[in-house]
């Protein structure tokens, strides 16, 4: 089996994600009801969200891929430059169109 993510490490990125954008959304009623605007999810309870097992595997699958190829990509670029070290401008140069690819 190949090296993967720890599934359990990105299970706690997830739920700290959730966790900003729920007080967030919070804040934001907060703010819409000071206003005077009932918005039509004010009356929702906050739930946590929570992520199926097979849901993690695949996301750290995922996340391996693209790293993977974005390591591949930037030995590329440093290799073309003469450089035997990846460094963080190889990364800037390879991240807009591995952001497209993906």
């Amino acid at each position: 089996m190949t090296n993967t993510f720890d599934p359990d490490l990105i299970h706690s990125i997830f739920k700290l994600v959730w966790t900003k954008r729920a007080l967030e959304r919070e804040k934001n009623e907060c703010n819409d009801m000071v206003d005077g605007e009932v918005g039509a999810g004010t009356s929702k309870k906050y739930r946590p969200a929570s992520a199926n097992a097979n849901a993690l595997k695949l996301s750290c699958e995922l996340l391996r891929v693209f790293v993977a190829e974005a390591i591949q990509r930037a030995s590329t670029i440093a290799e073309a430059e003469g450089v035997s070290k990846i460094e963080a401008t190889h990364l800037e140069r390879i991240l807009p169109q591995l952001l497209l690819d993906f």
